[in-house]
């Protein structure tokens, strides 16, 4: 049995954290849980409150911090230290207040973890549309499902559904506060595990859903995730620096994208997946360009769902 603490950021979303809660509620482990909820509205605190309301009654330890400083890093950064205080804590476990887990989930992941000695896995996503999305949104990041065979992985780029080891957090690893409001923030943290020879696995029985309204089921939050994803992505390679071959080859990639994305849209027309991957490289070449010349795109100045 291990001790565990499931952390969930939150930003008015009140609806989609009470399912979230509700689901780890009814987590089938027998491992030792403990759940932290880091509210970021330190106006409004409806996150705070709904814990507060909650935690007499819960399942498990539950507790719920405000954090006045605004930003996505700034959160998960308060999650960690939160959890931190436990000193027999072993794994941190995240994901999104517009997620849930199934009943499994838990312990498929550290399942994966101790098959594999990784230093952090990621889970599966799958989705519940508002609305169904069109043809073309359908295989945008953000929006289509994230799967995976499970084992050793080459790579780690998000917190929606991830296990991370204590041991990392040890040694002073934590969110850069420069993607706040950008995103990003995970892809960072993970490039710096990896850059640091750091092991990743990934469990596709792990599995959240996540819920994504009808605002960000569109091909236009599709590619606005695209340009976002690309924009976050060049900061983080800008970052860690860039050789010579790995500026040529990134200079490559957005001229190619850019010049032949209009035939590939052509020549794909009858393919959905195709076109649209020929569609979300513009965008991602766009957001890369972007990023070196200095421009931010603030995805989540903007809050989607309840």
């Amino acid at each position: 049995m291990s001790k565990v603490t499931i952390c969930i950021p939150t930003f008015r979303r009140p609806q989609g954290l009470a399912k979230a809660l509700e689901a780890v509620a009814r987590l089938e482990t027998a491992h030792d849980v403990r759940v932290i909820v880091a509210d970021n509205d330190a106006e409004g605190r409806a996150g705070f409150a709904l814990c507060e309301q909650m935690k007499p009654a819960y399942r498990w330890p539950l507790d719920s911090v405000v954090v006045s400083a605004r930003g996505i890093a700034q959160n998960r950064n308060a999650l960690v230290e939160q959890a931190m205080r436990d000193p027999q804590m072993e794994y941190l476990v995240m994901f999104d207040d517009d997620e849930w887990p199934v009943s499994g989930w838990l312990d498929a992941l550290i399942d994966t973890q101790r098959a594999t000695s990784a230093d952090a896995v990621a889970g599966s996503v799958q989705r519940e549309f508002e609305v169904p999305p069109g043809r073309l949104a359908n295989h945008c990041d953000g929006i289509c499902e994230v799967r995976g065979k499970t084992g050793p992985a080459h790579e780690i780029d998000s917190t929606a559904n991830v296990l991370i080891c204590r041991s990392i957090l040890n040694e002073g690893r934590r969110f850069d506060l420069g993607f706040a409001l950008t995103g990003g923030e995970d892809r960072e943290f993970f490039t710096g595990m990896a850059r640091d020879g750091k092991r990743f696995a990934f469990s596709d029985e792990a599995v959240v859903y996540a819920y994504v309204p009808a605002s960000r089921g569109s091909l236009k939050w599709g590619l606005q995730r695209a340009y976002r994803a690309g924009n976050s992505d060049m900061r983080v390679m800008l970052k860690y620096g860039l050789s010579v071959r790995q500026r040529m080859v990134e200079t490559a990639k957005i001229v190619g994208a850019i010049l032949t994305a209009p035939f590939a849209i052509v020549l794909f027309a009858a393919n959905a997946r195709r076109a649209a991957d020929a569609i979300r490289r513009v965008f991602r070449a766009s957001g890369k360009l972007a990023a070196v010349f200095g421009s931010h795109y603030n995805e989540y100045a903007v809050t989607h769902g309840k």
